[in-house]
């Protein structure tokens, strides 16, 4: 009887040190995830705070473009007032993160566009610096987005498994939502000569 005790103190002792181990990964993880979600929307507030600056030297050319300003001001101040809990990363919320920053990005596209009609705008240093600029962090953004990706695919693969499973549920770790394609994505764009 002494020895059945024993043994059973040691099996449980193994499971109580695996169970601890299995949630220190967990957060681990979950710390993984949240800290990638900041890096993207380090980049979104890069993008945004671009924006006051490209608005700007296009207004010097295209005065009479103001709803296109009054558009991208707007898309801007949505976007930048539209935040997510990294404790609360479900799809709906990520998809309404994402809506926004796709209504600013509409937006840019078609400040961008101001540039075919001006031509003096096209040869401005400092629009064709920002536009780099902003180039650049939408390449950012991007990469930043994959990385948010794989960290919550490791995260919420982990939290599936065996025995993971169990504690998960006892700790409340929750899947984590992924950043989406836009819809309309897999469509390729026309372009015409």
């Amino acid at each position: 009887m002494k020895k059945f005790s024993y043994l059973l103190f040691i099996i449980l002792g193994v499971a109580m040190l695996s169970s601890c181990q299995g949630y220190n990964r967990m957060v681990e993880k979950q710390e993984s995830v949240s800290q990638q979600w900041s890096n993207v929307e380090n980049a979104y507030q890069r993008r945004s705070d671009l924006i006051p600056n490209l608005v700007a030297t296009v207004k010097g050319y295209a005065e009479h473009e103001q709803e296109t300003f009054t558009q991208v001001t707007e898309a801007r101040s949505k976007a930048t007032q539209m935040t997510v809990d990294p404790a609360n990363l479900t799809p709906e919320a990520i998809q309404k993160y994402q809506d926004a920053q796709g209504e600013l990005s509409q937006a840019l596209g078609r400040l961008l566009l101001i540039q075919e009609n001006y031509p003096e705008l096209k040869a401005n240093q400092n629009f064709m610096a920002l536009q780099d600029e902003l180039a650049g962090t939408e390449n950012r953004i991007s990469v930043e987005r994959n990385k948010f990706n794989e960290k919550v695919q490791d995260y919420n693969a982990y939290i599936r498994k065996f025995p993971q499973v169990i504690y998960a549920g006892w700790f409340k770790f929750e899947s984590k939502g992924y950043f989406q394609a836009a819809p309309g994505s897999e469509n390729a764009p026309k372009v015409e000569f």
